[in-house]
C-alpha cells in the first residue's frame, strides 16, 4: 500500500508519536497549523467518514476520547481547542486514510460557532 499513515502505523516512515495504542495512533503534523497540531489516525486503513460504517462507530469515538486526553496532555484543554475531520477533496482531505486534526495553543480564526 502506498498510504504515507499506513507507512507511519508500519513504523516505515519515523514520527514523533505522541500516544498509541491497539486501535489509533498520534503523531504531531510536519506541517502545523498552531502551536500545537496532533493528527490521530485509525491504525486500520479506512479512507475517510464517508468508509465509516456501524462496526467502525466505536472507534471514531474513541479517536475523540483521545483527542480530549491529549488535549489536556497538551495543556490546550483548558483554554480551548479544535478538532476537524476533512472528508474528501472538497473538504480539504489530503491523506486518503482518515484522521483527526487536534489544533491548539492559539487563538483559532474561521470558526463556525
Amino acid at each position: 500500500m502506498d498510504c504515507i499513515f499506513c507507512k507511519i502505523v508500519a513504523g516505515q516512515i519515523p514520527s514523533e508519536v505522541v500516544y498509541t495504542d491497539d486501535r489509533v495512533i498520534a503523531f504531531r503534523d510536519i506541517n502545523p497549523m498552531a502551536p500545537v497540531h496532533l493528527l490521530i489516525i485509525p491504525r486500520e486503513h479506512i479512507i475517510s467518514l464517508n468508509d465509516i460504517t456501524e462496526r467502525e462507530t466505536p472507534l471514531v469515538g474513541h479517536m475523540v476520547q483521545i483527542a480530549k486526553q491529549l488535549a489536556k496532555q497538551q495543556g490546550i484543554a483548558t483554554k480551548g481547542y479544535r478538532v476537524v475531520i476533512n472528508c474528501g477533496p472538497q473538504g480539504g482531505q489530503v491523506v486518503q486514510h482518515l484522521h483527526m486534526h487536534l489544533l491548539g495553543g492559539r487563538e483559532l480564526s474561521g470558526g463556525l460557532g
